[in-house]
Protein backbone atom coordinates (compact mmCIF):
# COMPACT_ATOMS: atom_id res chain seq x y z
CA UNK A 1 0.00 0.00 0.00
CA UNK A 2 1.32 3.26 -0.91
CA UNK A 3 1.91 5.76 1.37
CA UNK A 4 -0.56 8.39 -0.40
CA UNK A 5 -3.60 6.19 -0.57
CA UNK A 6 -4.67 7.39 2.86
CA UNK A 7 -4.32 10.88 2.11
CA UNK A 8 -6.32 9.85 -1.27
CA UNK A 9 -8.87 7.95 0.39
CA UNK A 10 -9.78 10.58 2.82
CA UNK A 11 -9.82 13.66 0.29
CA UNK A 12 -11.93 11.29 -1.67
CA UNK A 13 -14.52 10.91 0.92
CA UNK A 14 -14.47 14.40 2.21
CA UNK A 15 -15.48 15.35 -1.27
CA UNK A 16 -18.21 12.68 -1.13
CA UNK A 17 -19.54 14.31 2.80
CA UNK A 18 -19.19 17.82 1.13
CA UNK A 19 -21.75 16.33 -1.81
CA UNK A 20 -24.05 14.89 0.66
CA UNK A 21 -23.88 17.98 3.15
CA UNK A 22 -24.95 20.15 0.31
CA UNK A 23 -27.64 17.44 -0.83
CA UNK A 24 -29.01 17.93 2.79
CA UNK A 25 -29.21 21.79 2.28
CA UNK A 26 -30.96 22.36 -0.47
CA UNK A 27 -32.69 19.05 -1.25
CA UNK A 28 -34.57 18.99 2.63
CA UNK A 29 -33.52 22.44 4.06
CA UNK A 30 -34.08 25.47 1.31
CA UNK A 31 -36.52 22.71 -0.56
CA UNK A 32 -39.88 24.78 -0.94
CA UNK A 33 -42.10 21.58 -0.97
CA UNK A 34 -41.03 20.92 2.78
CA UNK A 35 -42.66 23.75 4.17
CA UNK A 36 -46.08 22.96 3.13
CA UNK A 37 -45.67 18.88 3.95
CA UNK A 38 -44.34 19.75 7.51
CA UNK A 39 -47.26 21.74 8.67
CA UNK A 40 -49.11 18.30 10.17
CA UNK A 41 -46.28 17.15 12.46
CA UNK A 42 -45.27 13.46 12.59
CA UNK A 43 -47.13 12.92 8.83
CA UNK A 44 -43.33 12.15 7.41
CA UNK A 45 -40.38 11.28 8.83
CA UNK A 46 -38.16 13.97 6.78
CA UNK A 47 -39.93 16.58 8.33
CA UNK A 48 -38.94 15.03 11.91
CA UNK A 49 -35.83 15.16 10.49
CA UNK A 50 -35.71 18.88 9.15
CA UNK A 51 -36.47 19.74 12.53
CA UNK A 52 -33.80 18.13 14.50
CA UNK A 53 -31.43 19.27 12.23
CA UNK A 54 -33.08 22.83 12.21
CA UNK A 55 -32.57 22.85 16.04
CA UNK A 56 -29.36 21.61 15.52
CA UNK A 57 -28.08 24.34 13.30
CA UNK A 58 -29.78 27.05 15.86
CA UNK A 59 -27.78 25.68 18.71
CA UNK A 60 -24.52 25.25 16.90
CA UNK A 61 -24.21 21.76 17.60
CA UNK A 62 -22.45 20.41 14.64
CA UNK A 63 -19.86 23.57 14.39
CA UNK A 64 -19.07 23.35 18.50
CA UNK A 65 -18.48 19.51 18.14
CA UNK A 66 -16.25 19.87 15.88
CA UNK A 67 -13.82 22.61 17.18
CA UNK A 68 -13.85 20.76 20.20
CA UNK A 69 -12.86 17.71 18.71
CA UNK A 70 -10.45 19.66 16.34
CA UNK A 71 -8.96 21.12 19.46
CA UNK A 72 -8.78 17.86 21.32
CA UNK A 73 -7.12 16.81 18.00
CA UNK A 74 -4.23 18.96 18.74
CA UNK A 75 -3.57 18.07 22.19
CA UNK A 76 -3.69 13.89 21.71
CA UNK A 77 -0.57 12.52 20.16
CA UNK A 78 0.44 9.88 17.57
CA UNK A 79 -2.73 7.97 15.47
CA UNK A 80 -5.39 8.76 18.44
CA UNK A 81 -5.06 13.01 17.28
CA UNK A 82 -4.95 12.12 13.37
CA UNK A 83 -8.32 10.30 14.30
CA UNK A 84 -10.23 12.95 16.21
CA UNK A 85 -9.13 15.21 13.44
CA UNK A 86 -10.50 13.50 10.88
CA UNK A 87 -13.33 13.05 13.27
CA UNK A 88 -13.60 17.02 13.60
CA UNK A 89 -13.59 17.19 9.62
CA UNK A 90 -16.69 15.07 9.77
CA UNK A 91 -18.22 17.28 12.03
CA UNK A 92 -16.90 20.50 10.51
CA UNK A 93 -17.60 20.27 6.81
CA UNK A 94 -21.57 20.05 7.55
CA UNK A 95 -21.43 22.58 9.72
CA UNK A 96 -19.45 24.83 6.78
CA UNK A 97 -22.39 24.04 4.23
CA UNK A 98 -25.30 23.99 7.11
CA UNK A 99 -25.45 28.02 8.43
CA UNK A 100 -22.53 27.48 10.93
CA UNK A 101 -19.65 28.74 8.83
CA UNK A 102 -17.59 31.31 11.21
CA UNK A 103 -16.96 28.31 13.65
CA UNK A 104 -16.81 25.82 11.31
CA UNK A 105 -13.77 27.71 9.45
CA UNK A 106 -11.29 27.19 12.51
CA UNK A 107 -12.67 23.91 13.00
CA UNK A 108 -11.83 22.73 9.88
CA UNK A 109 -8.43 24.94 9.52
CA UNK A 110 -7.45 23.03 13.24
CA UNK A 111 -8.13 19.52 12.06
CA UNK A 112 -6.67 20.34 8.87
CA UNK A 113 -3.59 21.37 10.77
CA UNK A 114 -3.51 18.46 12.53
CA UNK A 115 -4.04 16.24 10.24
CA UNK A 116 -0.25 17.54 8.41
CA UNK A 117 1.83 17.65 11.50
CA UNK A 118 4.50 15.50 11.59
CA UNK A 119 4.68 12.88 14.52
CA UNK A 120 7.65 14.43 16.81
CA UNK A 121 10.66 12.04 16.78
CA UNK A 122 13.06 11.67 19.87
Amino acid sequence: MSRSLPAVLLLLFLALWLLASYGVRYGLMEDAQWVGLCTAPGEYWQCQARSLLGLGIHFQVMGWAGLGLALLAQLVPGRGGWWLAVLALVFGVPALVLYTASMAVFALVLAGLRLVRQARRS
